[in-house]
């Protein structure tokens, strides 16, 4: 089960009636820094052209004209009151050579499923949660503060990680309302990180933080035009995440530029003594912090011919990236056999609903014990009270479900963790690995953005996410191009803690292609 789906609220917060009526130029305004990716506002910054200050000033600029108003994306559900102070101080450390270290000044959203012990609520969109703060940092916010980012804000997200209900529409929150794309406002960003895809792809600011379960990073970025990285469980803490399932979470850069992933999964990965998983990372190999050059000269691709997406404009597509594959050196070996996700859809979803119920009480119970819900079932009776807010659209039959299921010493959770494990990893990717001496898969990421359906929900083509996902594998996706001023996403997924060799992968792709696009903010895509 792909966790890319989700939400809705009434029509009126939808906001769609009136996206025809946008006028590009009403709204606009300049990029932070004249759009420039975050490694070349780092260089400004060191070289004294740019204060943090203004780079903050003018990512809240873009905010309040592309995101409140203007198109409306309702990307960023809530802006950090400090960020303002913390860059003035950051600039002040900077002119006394006093620096935090390779994000020094540099802006970053989080999605609000990630805790901040600050003035700012951690609600997973929830209005069950609206208002409550973290008691403390995420061990990997404490990270970016360390490397001397600043925490922007915090963006919308297919509420509670898109694990409420099989009939929804992503993007959308209780408490944050729908994220539009920004490619096209009447079609869907997809999810669960539909706020930190849009808000970064519409320029608001130069780096972001998704989290996934399955999907819900590389999805929502190729869909907005982005590169996602979706690392192996264990590289970043999980600590401090709203839970889904401890075997599948993980949070992950989302960003214009794979160079720009690069820094900010440097930052954000690392071992921690309250998430074990990180413990089973290994230490640094050789090569491990910087990219290979021309990495894709010699390396050996699969192309997943099993996940390709159906649509023969967005296949024909991937099929000439594959062939700029070939003439940058890479050997390619199509199709690969790689096993479809049926066999272990409902196990997956299993193991989910068994471990959400479990996670989620122990979350609140460390990093929201004042909040009003102490527990799943808490939720349930919160969303029943408020349905009018809640449950507009779409019940919680999935948290209905979970709240019915026993505890993780339940045999039917065991089984379905070992079917997971040995379907997706010994007899699914790594075969695939060995039995071709493959460094990557490729294969569309998934398929275009697809139109917002309050009442029917999703209706996503299929993707790539599973596999990788239920395998905790690393999964990076960088733009391809365009199909009807749609972006789509080339997929490279490769072994456990190869995330250095997708992106450098990645970064020759992307150097050879230039496939990015940004956005124009299209009204509609379909006429009246």
């Amino acid at each position: 089960m792909q966790r890319r789906t989700l939400l809705l609220s009434s029509a009126s917060s939808l906001g769609l009636a009136a996206a025809g009526t946008v006028q590009a130029g009403a709204w606009g305004t300049s990029p932070p820094a004249g759009g420039a990716t975050a490694t070349a506002l780092a260089a400004q910054l060191a070289a004294g052209r740019l204060r943090s200050e203004d780079l903050v000033r003018d990512s809240l600029q873009r905010i309040k004209a592309i995101d409140r108003q203007g198109p409306q994306l309702h990307s960023v559900i809530e802006l950090n009151p400090e960020a303002l102070d913390i860059a003035r101080a950051l600039d002040a450390e900077r002119a006394r050579n006093r620096l935090h270290g390779p994000l020094h000044g540099l802006p970053v959203l989080l999605k609000d499923n990630i805790a901040t012990g600050d003035r700012m609520s951690t609600s997973a969109g929830s209005l069950a949660l609206d208002g409550v703060r973290a008691t403390r940092d995420a061990h990997l916010v404490q990270r970016l503060r360390a490397a001397g980012a600043v925490i922007l804000g915090k963006t919308n997200l297919s509420e509670w990680a898109n694990i409420r209900s099989t009939r929804a529409t992503s993007g959308w929150s209780g408490r944050g309302g729908l994220t539009r794309n920004p490619y096209a406002l009447d079609r869907n960003t997809s999810g669960s990180s539909a706020g930190t895809a849009a808000a970064l792809a519409a320029e608001l600011a130069p780096l972001g933080v998704g989290t996934e379960t399955d999907g819900s990073i590389v999805s929502p970025a190729s869909i907005c035009g982005l590169v996602g990285l979706k690392p192996t469980v264990g590289r970043i803490s999980r600590d401090g995440i709203i839970p889904i399932s401890h075997t599948q979470d993980t949070a992950g850069p989302m960003t214009r530029s794979v160079a720009d992933a690069a820094l900010l999964y440097k930052v954000l990965a690392g071992r921690d003594p309250a998430d074990a998983a990180t413990e089973r990372a290994p230490a640094s190999q050789a090569g491990d912090g910087q990219f290979r050059p021309q990495a894709l000269r010699g390396a050996r691709l699969g192309v997943a011919r099993t996940y390709f997406t159906g649509f023969d404009e967005a296949d024909a597509l991937i099929d000439r990236m594959i062939t700029v594959l070939q003439a940058q050196g890479a050997e390619v070996i199509d199709p690969v056999d790689l096993p479809p996700t049926t066999p272990y859809n409902d196990a997956e979803l299993d193991v989910m609903l068994y471990e959400l119920k479990h996670d989620l009480a122990a979350w609140l119970a460390s990093f929201a014990p004042q909040a009003p819900v102490k527990n799943l079932a808490d939720v349930i009776a919160f969303n029943q009270a408020h349905r009018a807010q809640e449950m507009p659209w779409f019940g919680q039959e999935l948290f209905e479900r979970a709240q019915a299921l026993g505890g993780l010493d339940t045999p039917a959770y065991r089984a379905a963790l070992a079917l997971c494990g040995r379907l997706a990893r010994e007899e699914g990717l790594d075969k695939v690995f060995r039995a071709h001496r493959l460094d990557a898969l490729v294969a569309p990421t998934g398929g275009l953005a697809w139109l917002t359906d309050p009442i029917a929900g999703d209706h996503a083509l299929a993707g790539f996410s599973t596999p990788a996902a239920v395998a905790g594998y690393p999964h990076l996706t960088v733009p391809a191009g365009l199909v009807r001023g749609l972006p789509l996403g080339l997929s490279f997924v490769g072994p456990a803690w190869s995330e250095w060799t997708l992106l450098s992968l990645g970064l020759h792709f992307e150097q050879v292609t230039q496939a990015r696009q940004p956005p124009r903010f299209t009204p509609r895509t379909v006429p009246l």
